[in-house]
């Protein structure tokens, strides 16, 4: 069992839809704002995609020291080699803290079952969790023809079971809106020690969806984003339990 920042209570329900864009944006610490507004994107499902792989240097030397012992590793797919032993340990999961404009705060994460709603408040919903950094990682969705009842979101990302890993992995979270281009955000600061990382705040600014880029890590859970933020919900200490295979 691991623990961490979680609120008690919540449900469990399934949501699936959203497709890619065509190109990219990077958000980057000069370049760190976007206008879904502008681009034509403030309605719709915007889909967030969480989604990780090892460091070469984590499989046993550089990447051609690495082929050049293991010839047919070359072979895999990425999913599979997310899948060795020394992945199994690093389990990073997606959630958002939300503020609509009625006051209303609260939290979306796998822990206790807080997968949100997507058409109803808070307009935000989990679609599940994943726990080995698959090909398809962990998505979220945001409503956003209600754009109107959201006042902020803060996307974050934190490492289950107490192992630091930030500075062992390549995450990228991707935001694809309904029109436009991707949004990408990488997570390849090096930070051995961090536990979460406040990656992307999306706010509702005088009726214009603004995307920005966070990108700060901190040592601990939940509890230490919303003080970072301001955003004054109470914490406890919660678990999930591990995968049965």
């Amino acid at each position: 069992m691991g623990f961490f920042d979680g609120l008690l209570g919540g449900r469990a329900a399934e949501f699936d839809s959203g497709s890619p864009g065509s190109s990219a944006i990077e958000l980057t610490k000069r370049h760190h704002t976007v206008s879904l507004t502008k681009q034509g994107a403030a309605s719709g499902h915007l889909r967030i995609n969480l989604s990780w792989r090892m460091r070469t240097s984590d499989f046993g030397g550089s990447q051609r020291e690495s082929l050049w012992r293991h010839p047919f590793r070359a072979l895999k797919p990425p999913e599979v080699m997310g899948h060795s032993q020394s992945m199994v340990n690093v389990d990073l999961d997606l959630g958002c803290l939300y503020e609509l404009s009625d006051g209303t705060k609260g939290v979306v994460q796998p822990l206790g079952g807080f997968l949100g709603d997507v058409n109803a408040a808070p307009y935000v919903k989990l679609s599940g969790d994943d726990r080995f950094g698959s090909a398809s990682g962990e998505t979220m969705y945001i409503n956003l023809d209600h754009r109107e009842s959201i006042r902020r979101l803060l996307v974050f990302v934190y490492i289950y079971d107490q192992t630091p890993a930030f500075d062992r992995t390549h995450a990228l979270v991707t935001l694809f809106p309904s029109n436009g281009p991707r949004i990408e955000i990488g997570l390849d600061e090096r930070q051995p020690q961090a536990r979460s990382c406040a990656v992307v705040m999306i706010e509702n600014v005088k009726n214009e969806i603004i995307v920005r880029r966070e990108v700060k890590f901190v040592y601990g859970f939940q509890a230490e984003l919303d003080r970072l933020y301001g955003w004054g919900l109470q914490w406890g200490r919660g678990y999930k339990s591990k995968v049965e295979r």
